[in-house]
């Protein structure tokens, strides 16, 4: 039984959903538009501002796919509606974040810089405050994209558990390994 498949999504007003022959849902807000195939299976249906997701039969396969599609519409309409942002901040002497447009130039205790050329539907801005670890702000309408870009980010210099020195996500929180005893008697 899927709970998330089962609950209706709201369609907030200035919000469009329309959905092809080919089962290819658009969602048309105030911030954008995105796209989404969706399985022939699945039964899609719109009634007075409330978009629900249905499956045909109780096959596994048909399961998984209702809260899936469920999930992916009602991201989309988040999206196009607020948008998501994802801040990260970056923890170590030394490191820096800069960007010129939508490319990220960061300097993270490597020989080298690393310029990071992001896609054209993420804004980023980095913010650089003295006494405070440098951000980089990612915004976006596709939670998708925009979680993987900050993942990939992050895999640049992931936070170790000794100093927690590295990229992480601001109210993350680290498991911390004790070092070294300091003497052995």
């Amino acid at each position: 039984m899927s709970r998330i498949g089962k609950n209706p999504i709201n369609v907030p007003a200035g919000v469009t959903i329309t959905v092809s022959k080919e089962n290819l849902v658009t969602v048309k807000g105030p911030k954008g538009e995105l796209t989404q195939a969706v399985d022939a299976d699945i039964i899609l249906s719109q009634e007075d501002g409330v978009f629900t997701v249905s499956r045909p039969t109780e096959q596994k396969r048909h399961k998984a796919l209702h809260g899936l599609y469920r999930s992916l519409i009602n991201n989309m309409v988040v999206g196009v509606t607020d948008g998501f942002k994802i801040e990260q901040e970056l923890v170590g002497v030394g490191y820096r974040a800069t960007n010129q447009g939508n490319t990220l130039d960061l300097v993270l205790g490597y020989s080298h810089h690393y310029v990071f050329q992001l896609p054209e539907e993420i804004k980023v801005t980095t913010t650089s405050e003295k006494g405070q670890t440098p951000k980089i702000i990612l915004e976006s309408i596709d939670k998708q994209l925009i979680g993987q870009v900050a993942a990939k980010i992050r895999s640049l210099r992931t936070p170790e558990p000794y100093k927690g020195k590295g990229i992480k996500f601001v109210g993350e929180i680290l498991r911390r390994k004790a070092g070294k005893s300091a003497s052995k008697k």
